[in-house]
């Protein structure tokens, strides 16, 4: 008899997905998230945490809900930003393994299975890099310059700093000290993870066009939000270097 299937297993996972406004795309994230959970693991919960959101968002989380048991729904009455968000669900993730992505379906959680077969070839922990960008031109120029700035001036090793696809350890996840609240918050957690000496297998991964909502990095107000938090972070992780000062 063939067992390869049942050892080819991570023992626990959580699936982590802020939402916002994310009505038209959330269901189909959950019902996607729920099979790609099932080829990976035979432990798992969704966590999807409501931002805020102004849209039907909370009424599609409520149907998904008696669908889903294994749902798990998180509401912030105020939007409280995308870091805000991850931190809500990381922190409500009970799992040995936590995979988290966007709620806006700009990436597919089946890929989820090309992550865990790295974590069965031996990764500590995996992070998706886009094969290519389905974005306005806008975007992909305002993302290239983005990337490159970051990692240039933060050090950063992995090729995709701005691909929210990860799979990582909760124990590791809880010894990182997140304080962003914007979109900041995904160069905060890669920076010191690797500062914390761990090395991200990398995978590719596909990303698609918005199928539903607005895109809400292009406010004004965020944009200045985020950078604000990145000047904020280049002090803190770079010139002052805190997070490794607490470690020793």
């Amino acid at each position: 008899m063939n067992t390869e299937p049942d050892r080819k297993k991570i023992n626990s996972l959580s699936a982590v997905f802020p939402a916002y406004n994310d009505g038209g795309s959330i269901a189909s994230m959950i019902a996607a998230a729920s099979i790609a959970c099932r080829q990976v693991t035979d432990d798992f919960e969704i966590i999807v945490v409501n931002d805020g959101s102004s849209d039907y968002t909370a009424d599609m989380l409520a149907e998904m809900q008696a669908r889903y048991p294994e749902l798990r729904v998180i509401t912030h009455e105020k939007n409280r930003g995308y870091g805000g968000a991850l931190q809500s669900g990381f922190s409500a993730a009970t799992k040995d393994w936590v995979f988290y992505t966007d709620g806006d379906s700009q990436y597919n959680p089946l890929e989820l299975v090309d992550l865990a077969q790295a974590v069965y070839d031996g990764a500590e922990l995996v992070n998706g890099y886009k094969l290519s960008r389905n974005d306005s031109i806008a975007r992909i120029l305002i993302g290239r310059v983005y990337h490159y700035f970051v990692k240039l001036t933060f050090g950063i090793r992995i090729r995709d700093v701005d691909c929210d696809f990860r799979l990582i350890p909760r124990h590791i996840l809880q010894g990182v000290e997140l304080k962003s609240i914007s979109g900041a918050i995904c160069l905060e957690l890669v920076k010191k993870i690797e500062d914390a000496g761990y090395v991200f297998a990398e995978v590719p991964v596909n990303h698609y066009s918005r199928k539903y909502g607005v895109s809400q990095f292009f406010v004004p107000w965020r944009i200045v939000r985020t950078l604000k938090q990145l000047a904020d972070l280049y002090w803190m992780l770079v010139v002052k270097k805190e997070h490794l000062h607490k470690k020793t």
